[in-house]
């Protein structure tokens, strides 16, 4: 044996001192630790965590008798309701992936989201019952389990599936011997996101990355012991930004919330003393602009905030109101955020408006993402950090996706020279921290939401009296950016703004359809290229 080999020899990983990394340790532990604590608040519900790990338990049971396992698929198609939040345990308790679909879709984007996804049981919230049949009708011939979770709260939907959720609780077994993942590698969640072309993508989510980002977020947000987290974030969002993890680690109160409008979020930050929520900068605005009388809280309130770049003037209408933003920035890819404006105490002595203009750079990595960098995308040479030279922001790490479901030529491409490339431009700070600069490929984020022009205008495309058009994002005090369409009419037809936006909506998601019809010839380039630059300036100059 030589020298070099005296840390190898004799010291393997073992039963007794290794084992994969996993999120589902952290709801046991906090069930066994803190059982009597309040873990769920829902109207009516309250349950402790050891009621709710029961419940997870059962579920996972439930499945596993029904053949449901490993790298099967379970979609749940839902609001922020316990049964969203109890899925992030009990579906990977079976070695199967959860699917949480964004319940703002229209019916053939979830059809080809379960087709794609080759989900085997559906769980679904009343609310969207309707779109969710629509969808299955759409799959023919797959057989999809279709369970109904029924939830007092609403009023409406209607029955589409076989049992009922707790019909599904009540087959399983409350000391199902669940087990941990064999490799931290497997898969734990699948999330679509937006394609900026054509079809949704898949992006696939392991227990380790899910662990990893979990964890860091009480680290980077410094969350007290059994901190009171409001849904204001969907969870099928970058599985809420692995925040469902979080609190189970944190052993703290998931205070659901079925719609996101200022007076059910005022009355829970108030009623349960609300310590901590997320959401899109269009919700902090939201919030800013309720009725002062609405705004009766007097405890320390954090919020933490991404999407949209968010503007300074909202994070400094927050932080008059007394509550203290942290913004952070990432992608579907990155498990959501991977990147955070970690604050300076030098920056507390800065008036208020160059404070939040700080607080609006997007940051640096956070503490389980391995690096972060702006550089040339054609030659990975990170730009000079002089705050000014544009580059496109990489990453790489434990936080990056595995990739994209089925998908190797996307994921050979997001890949490419070994950093994952966010599609985002930047520029890098002297001091270190980025900031978002314009977003390559047009996409608009609108709400939080990522809107992709391309779709857009393939349904602009398809109203009988357009010739051409393309769609660019608008500056929108609400919503951040919402598409803006510029339209070329074929000679002799008629259009009117109203009638281009009702066709819209009848073939998109509701919140994809532009909110501003322009009838104009549209720039190109010599070899007949749109040139979006040009409108994307005229959009801006409108306000």
């Amino acid at each position: 044996m030589t020298h070099h080999d005296i840390y190898e020899f004799g010291l393997d990983a073992g039963l007794a001192n290794f084992e994969q990394l996993t999120p589902l340790r952290f709801i046991e532990r906090t069930a066994a630790v803190y059982p009597d604590a309040l873990a769920v608040v829902h109207t009516g519900v309250r349950r402790n965590w050891a009621e709710t790990y029961d419940r997870c338990r059962r579920i996972a049971s439930a499945l596993h008798k029904r053949g449901i396992g490993k790298n099967d698929t379970v979609a749940v198609l839902a609001a922020n309701i316990p049964e969203m939040f109890e899925s992030h345990f009990s579906v990977p308790m079976t070695g199967a992936v959860l699917n949480a679909i964004n319940t703002r879709l229209d019916a053939e984007t979830i059809a080809f989201i379960l087709g794609h996804g080759e989900a085997k049981v559906l769980l679904v919230d009343p609310e969207f019952s309707e779109v969710a049949e629509q969808a299955l009708k759409l799959r023919v011939g797959k057989d999809v389990l279709v369970v109904d979770i029924l939830d007092p709260s609403f009023e409406g939907g209607k029955r589409i599936g076989e049992l009922t959720y707790e019909d599904l609780l009540a087959e399983g077994d409350p000391n199902f011997n669940w087990h941990l993942p064999a490799n931290e590698w497997d898969a734990i969640s699948l999330n679509y996101t937006s394609g900026t072309t054509g079809d949704p993508k898949g992006v696939v989510y392991h227990h380790r990355g899910a662990a990893l980002n979990a964890m860091q977020h009480i680290i980077a947000w410094d969350m007290p012991h059994h901190a009171r987290y409001l849904w204001t974030l969907p969870m099928f969002h970058c599985n809420g930004w692995c925040f469902p993890w979080t609190i189970a680690a944190n052993g703290g109160v998931c205070v659901c919330l079925r719609s996101v409008r200022a007076e059910p979020i005022y009355q829970l930050i108030r009623d349960e003393k609300v310590s901590h929520f997320c959401g899109a900068p269009i919700v902090l605005n939201m919030l800013t602009n309720a009725a002062d009388e609405l705004k009766d809280f007097d405890h320390e309130i954090k919020v933490m905030t991404a999407g949209a770049a968010p503007p300074a003037a909202v994070i400094a209408a927050m932080e008059a109101m007394g509550v203290t933003v942290t913004h952070v920035y990432g992608l579907t890819e990155t498990y959501g955020p991977s990147v955070v404006c970690e604050w300076k105490d030098a920056w507390d002595e800065l008036p208020p408006d160059e404070r939040s203009r700080f607080k609006s750079r997007q940051g640096v990595k956070n503490l389980t993402l391995g690096e972060l960098m702006v550089a040339d995308p054609a030659t990975l040479e990170p730009v000079p950090s002089d705050g000014e030279t544009i580059g496109e922001i990489f990453m790489r790490g434990n936080i990056v996706m595995k990739g994209y479901l089925k998908n190797p030529a996307a994921t050979a491409k997001a890949f490419h020279g070994g950093w994952f490339a966010s599609g985002d431009l930047a520029v890098m700070h002297p001091d270190g921290y980025i900031e978002i600069k314009d977003r390559s490929k047009d996409i608009i984020i609108s709400g939080g939401e990522n809107i992709s022009s391309i779709e857009v205008e393939d349904v602009l495309y398809r109203h009988p009296a357009v010739l051409e058009a393309a769609v660019v994002a608008r500056p929108d005090e609400k919503w951040g950016e919402t598409p803006c369409a510029f339209v070329t009419l074929k000679a002799g037809r008629t259009a009117t703004e109203e009638d281009i936006i009702e066709f819209c909506r009848a073939n998109m998601a509701r919140y994809k359809v532009p909110k501003t019809i322009i009838f104009t010839d549209l720039p190109k380039t010599s070899t007949g290229k749109i040139q979006k630059f040009q409108l994307r300036d005229r959009a801006k100059s409108m306000g």
